[in-house]
């Protein structure tokens, strides 16, 4: 079965990076698996032996029928359909407790979202963790600190939702075709409480538009939104610069001026 380019299909081929995500996934016998894209089901198969069930979420036909040729234990639940318009809480015997899955990279962001939900509206309950395959570029922005080049909107939404970490990077070599991207894997683990914010969504709009002109300095950045000069005067307030740009607030940081600064 070929790849298909324009559902952005790589099988995964180096049994190293397989054992990465197996290791990372720390599964049980009582696990509930849900994986995305299984593909030629080279993930799949090691999921089966070592978790109580697994429901898989294949998009292209052609390898959905194949799998239903080649995969016939009862612990598997394989659906044929697109990940983004699944109601995850309608799966067979209930939503799956964790996800492993090498996942489209064309989609990245939309498949996040689906899995964590957004800081005004985060998926509940969370899934226990998360093992992801993902373009090292979106591994490095997700697992980035302030005052780096990665960091930014992304870094913030997903570790205000989680804790993200690098397992391993992959070469481009571990997949078939060869990528042009070098990938990585990644383990989210879902907040159980989430940090205390007064309105998470007035906080993802201030990140959205403070990171909208990266160069520019937060006070001005902001301006369509605030007056700078209450901006600056809050920032003074909290013991951070006012030459200071999005990338340089932390978390915290973020939530703190979000709480005092009131939207027009």
């Amino acid at each position: 079965m070929r790849p298909r380019k324009q559902l952005g299909q790589h099988w995964l081929r180096s049994p190293r990076v397989l054992g990465e995500i197996l290791g990372a996934a720390d599964l049980s016998g009582g696990d509930r698996i849900l994986e995305i894209g299984p593909g030629t089901g080279v993930l799949t198969k090691p999921l089966l032996a070592q978790a109580q069930e697994v429901v898989s979420v294949e998009l292209d036909p052609r390898a959905y029928g194949t799998l239903t040729k080649t995969l016939t234990q009862p612990n598997l639940h394989l659906i044929q359909g697109d990940i983004l318009e699944l109601d995850l809480d309608t799966l067979p015997r209930g939503c799956p407790d964790k996800v492993v899955a090498n996942i489209p990279y064309n989609i990245t962001g939309p498949i996040l979202m689906k899995l964590l939900g957004t800081m005004d509206a985060p998926r509940r309950p969370p899934f226990e963790r998360l093992i992801l395959l993902v373009q090292r570029e979106v591994a490095d922005r997700l697992t980035a600190q302030p005052s780096s080049r990665a960091f930014g909107a992304l870094s913030l939404r997903v570790q205000y939702l989680a804790t993200c970490e690098l397992i391993c990077p992959v070469p481009a070599t571990a997949f078939h075709p060869v990528p042009k991207v070098a990938s990585a894997v990644i383990r989210l683990r879902p907040h159980a409480t989430l940090p205390t914010v007064k309105d998470p969504r007035w906080l993802d709009h201030l990140i959205k538009q403070g990171f909208s002109t990266r160069r520019k300095m937060l006070a001005t950045a902001l301006k369509p939104i605030l007056n700078p000069d209450l901006v600056r005067h809050c920032l003074e307030s909290l013991g951070i610069s006012i030459k200071c740009r999005g990338e340089d607030l932390n978390l915290d940081q973020w939530i703190q001026l979000s709480d005092v600064l009131e939207p027009n």
